[in-house]
């Protein structure tokens, strides 16, 4: 298998943005210093290889989860033809972790969960599905769930999410 390069700082501020993040973000998850981030960003050092892997271990996540989510989402319009969705996502850290702790050790911030619901976004354009992300409302998903009689899960803020289209 070849080795590649080290990414230029380009490449390193494009990742981090596309990732939905700030140098501060990237400092803390590959627990370097700030000062060290914005280095790599201005070129005036070289990103170490763990911390590169780090940040594209972070995108090859995001990059199967959306591989994975479109392709269910592909299967279920071969047997529901409805062409719209909402797509849940979480307007703060405190609220991401108390309602979607499963993906915590994949995608630790809100940011990236939020990234991966705007890429797959856009790849379910290219299967003409409309995807619409819903920030959860925690107070107006309660009373949903007491008014339906529904448990907390992944399925109940689906269909809470399906109600704000």
């Amino acid at each position: 298998m070849a080795k590649f390069a080290a990414l230029n700082a380009i490449e390193v501020q494009t990742l981090r943005l596309s990732l939905g993040l700030s140098q501060q973000q990237v400092a803390d998850l590959t627990k370097q210093s700030l000062e060290l981030v914005q280095a790599w960003e201005t070129g005036e050092s070289a990103i170490d290889a763990k911390a590169e892997k780090t940040l594209l271990d972070i995108d090859d996540v995001i990059e199967m989860q959306v591989f994975n989510t479109c392709e269910g989402i592909e299967e279920l319009f071969k047997k529901e033809p409805k062409r719209r969705l909402a797509f849940v996502v979480y307007p703060t850290q405190a609220v991401y972790t108390q309602y979607n702790p499963e993906f915590l050790s994949s995608l630790p911030l809100t940011e990236l969960y939020n990234t991966a619901a705007w890429r797959i976004k856009q790849e379910c354009r290219l299967q003409e599905v409309d995807v619409a992300l819903v920030a959860l409302d925690p107070e107006a998903y309660k009373a949903y769930r007491a008014e339906n009689g529904l448990s907390e899960s992944r399925e109940s803020r689906a269909k809470w999410a399906a109600t704000q289209l």
